[in-house]
């Protein structure tokens, strides 16, 4: 069973927005950081993991 994964959000760098989430495992010792296209600033943008 997946008993070590929660759902994890990320959120735009420059902006703030939160318009993704994803299930994560909860023993990571990292944040996720990834390029992703945010809407509301129309480009892609870093996004950081967040609760």
């Amino acid at each position: 069973m997946a008993t070590n994964r929660h759902t994890t959000t990320l959120a735009c760098t420059s902006c703030k927005d939160k318009n993704y989430t994803f299930a994560h495992g909860k023993k990571k010792q990292y944040k996720l950081e990834i390029k992703k296209f945010c809407e509301k600033c129309g480009k892609q943008t870093p996004h950081k993991e967040t609760k």
